[in-house]
């Protein structure tokens, strides 16, 4: 009897949970999904950028700027690896991929698209309801925020990325989807380039109701003082500082920089 039972066992399918598996992030909104998704305790390696949440801090890192370490994540032998579509280089993903490694690509696109790859990833975890979860209070929450936005006036605004070589972004580009939700018109959509380098005087031309930056950056309402009679958003004082981990990143907490940015659009709405 005994070899009996131990013979079906053997032959019943081996499911790999979350702590056996080896997941690997290269980058910062992609270890954050992981581990909003369920798996934390399988992360084993991230990318020079990753400090959320902070247990990261104690994980090896395999990715920087220069691109990724291809030699040593190989030798970690990961189940998973998640990449980030369109900031990590796509020839050496794919070499990755030509290992046999299992690659989740992940996007800067939407925080529709957000939820979803937050409940993708929950399949490899051991509890995929944590996910689960964790996806559809992030849909509520959005469907509850574009609710409230209904109606509401547009707001042209500027996005200033950094102030010295002064830069902004175009069209759909991250993280324009988060104004758009709050009824944020772009002043620089039709740009050519994804994320263009401007000057001075065109952002004037363009006439901003309103300016955001995410924190770290030159305060902008310094940078813009010397301009401010030709600057509707300087005028105002309509020059709004976002926190940087929030807006830069497409994870459930760039929730929080939508409140943000609807907040101060609200304002501006209020002032016209």
């Amino acid at each position: 009897m005994k070899r009996f039972l131990f013979t079906i066992l053997l032959s019943l399918p081996v499911v790999a949970h979350a702590a056996e598996l080896k997941v690997i992030s290269l980058s910062p909104h992609a270890t954050e999904l992981a581990y909003t998704a369920g798996l934390g305790d399988a992360m084993i390696a991230v990318d020079d950028y990753s400090h959320y949440p902070a247990e990261v801090d104690k994980l090896e890192h395999v990715a920087s700027y220069k691109g990724l370490n291809i030699e040593r994540i190989a030798a970690l032998q990961p189940d998973l690896v998640i990449s980030w579509k369109g900031g990590n280089p796509a020839d050496q993903v794919e070499k990755l991929e030509k290992l046999g490694i299992t690659v989740f690509h992940s996007t800067l696109s939407t925080l529709d698209n957000t939820a979803n790859e937050l409940e993708a990833l929950s399949k490899y975890a051991s509890d995929s309801s944590i996910g689960e979860k964790a996806a559809d209070e992030m849909r509520k929450e959005l469907a509850e925020i574009r609710k409230a936005q209904e109606g509401k006036a547009q707001v042209a605004y500027f996005y200033q990325l950094s102030s010295n070589p002064l830069f902004t972004v175009s069209g759909n580009n991250w993280p324009n989807p988060l104004f758009a939700i709050c009824g944020g018109k772009n002043t620089f959509e039709a740009a050519s380039a994804a994320y263009p380098q401007v000057n001075k005087e065109q952002v004037i031309v363009k006439k901003p109701e309103a300016i955001f930056y995410a924190d770290g950056s030159t305060d902008p309402k310094v940078f813009w003082e010397s301009w401010k009679d030709h600057l509707p958003a300087a005028q105002s004082e309509a020059v709004f500082n976002l926190t940087a981990d929030w807006v830069n990143q497409a994870t459930p907490r760039s929730l929080k920089a939508v409140k943000q940015i609807c907040t101060a659009m609200d304002k501006v709405r209020e002032q016209a």
